[in-house]
């Protein structure tokens, strides 16, 4: 998966298209993504002996598919591909070039 926590990224279908903000965890094995401030659910907790139950409003994931990176320079969405700098590789936005 090309897409790593911490990358600024933009849904690009769905109901939250357009949207920017920040990876908060990426999942490999499932091929998601949570991004801040899209795809907020809420979650009801069952009450415990240490704390009553509750209702909580976070993000659920989406498909990676449904997001691009965004590009450092031009500040618009763009692919991501791999360059080779002597023994390290490292992750470049395509459409203008510039290291992630």
């Amino acid at each position: 998966m090309k897409i790593k926590k911490g990358d600024e990224v933009v849904v690009i279908s769905g109901k939250y298209k357009g949207v920017k903000g920040k990876v908060l965890e990426a999942r490999p094995s499932e091929s998601r993504v949570v991004v801040e401030g899209v795809n907020r659910h809420k979650w009801h907790v069952k009450p415990t002996q240490e704390q009553p139950g509750h209702i909580v409003d976070r993000e659920a994931p989406i498909h990676v598919s449904n997001v691009a990176l965004v590009d450092p320079k031009t500040k618009k969405p763009s692919r991501v591909g791999y360059k080779v700098d002597g023994d390290k590789k490292v992750r470049i936005a395509k459409k203008s070039g510039a290291e992630l």
